[in-house]
């Protein structure tokens, strides 16, 4: 047997693992579409757009394709989140998803143009069970052990937790205002400062570390903390120095997501990005009523990596984008 063989046959295993386990917690497995109208706004994301012969905009920008053709065009998804969280407003309390996701120009070690994605949502419940959900999961496809080398990485639960602001305090001598201030006015200097030195940090830590309480202004989708508004019921699981999955406490207010949603949408055009069209239907959902919820989205692939004693996902991929 080579070396992919093996790969794959670990990637299969994971897989059946990851539905064996939501379904043992009574969860019900959905599959929503990829060519969806509206990709999500996400100010770091773009998506790839499908573009039927016929259409057409007064120039070649993708802006003013969408523009010209809103009601027609398609793209394909960058997550599942907006037709899971409508699901939870029919009534849906326990779902999960195993999906092919896509986000333009996402290359390296840890990344691709196509990947898997697990996203899983929970009705009537808080951040908290999504985080024992996690964990969980975590420890029941590795073992409770991440094996890279000569180094080994406890996943036994519970895992620690470090809010964004310990972390920046603790490894780059940055206050908890200063912190927050970045995050919401030098966004640029907040991110080299978790990718030089926060990430860094927590890859030599020899066990997993959820990183907690985003700053308010990168809340995404989640809503802000009720006891502490300057940050949001946001987190991501590290191990190893790989984020593995990014989950929320899920914001349930119509009116406060749309306000977002249009602020990002200026924030796009302000930078020169494709401005993607508001989902309409997931914002009549959320004013329809959703309840309060927890969700995360796993990067699966670098899930099954660890598993196999990698970081890098492209030893788990039948083929990766280069090899097309």
């Amino acid at each position: 047997m080579n070396a992919r063989s093996k790969q794959l046959e670990a990637r299969a295993t994971v897989t059946r693992e990851v539905r064996a386990f939501f379904d043992s917690r009574g969860y019900l497995e959905v599959e929503t579409p990829l060519a969806i109208p509206s990709p999500g706004l996400d100010l770091h994301l773009d998506a790839f757009a499908i573009i039927p012969t016929g259409l057409h905009a007064p120039t070649g920008d993708l802006s003013d394709v969408i523009e010209s053709n809103r009601y027609a065009l398609r793209f394909l998804s960058t997550s599942p989140e907006y037709q899971m969280k409508r699901l939870l407003v029919e009534g849906y309390p326990r779902i999960f998803q195993i999906s092919r996701a896509f986000r333009v120009g996402e290359f390296g070690e840890r990344h691709n143009p196509e990947f898997t994605i697990l996203e899983f949502y929970r009705a009537n419940a808080g951040l908290e069970a999504i985080l024992r959900d996690t964990e969980q999961l975590v420890a029941r496809v590795t073992g409770g052990w991440v094996n890279l080398g000569t180094r080994r990485i406890d996943v036994r639960p519970p895992f620690a937790q470090m809010t964004v602001c310990e972390a920046y305090n603790q490894f780059a001598c940055i206050p908890p205002d200063e912190t927050r201030k970045l995050a919401e006015h030098d966004e640029d200097r907040f991110f080299r400062i978790l990718v030089d030195v926060v990430e860094p940090a927590l890859a030599a830590i020899d066990h997993a570390v959820f990183l907690t309480e985003y700053p308010a202004s990168q809340a995404s989708l989640a809503r802000k903390k009720p006891l502490d508004p300057r940050v949001a019921e946001r987190f991501e699981l590290y191990v190893a120095g790989v984020e593995v999955c990014n989950g929320f406490g899920e914001l349930t207010d119509a009116a406060e997501q749309r306000t977002r949603f249009v602020h990002d949408q200026n924030e796009r055009a302000r930078r020169g990005k494709p401005v993607y069209p508001l989902d309409e239907r997931f914002l009549e959902a959320l004013a329809r009523g959703m309840p309060e919820s927890g969700g995360n989205a796993i990067g699966l692939d670098r899930l099954i990596a660890l598993t196999t004693g990698s970081t890098s996902i492209r030893h788990v991929l039948a083929f990766a984008d280069d090899e097309l």
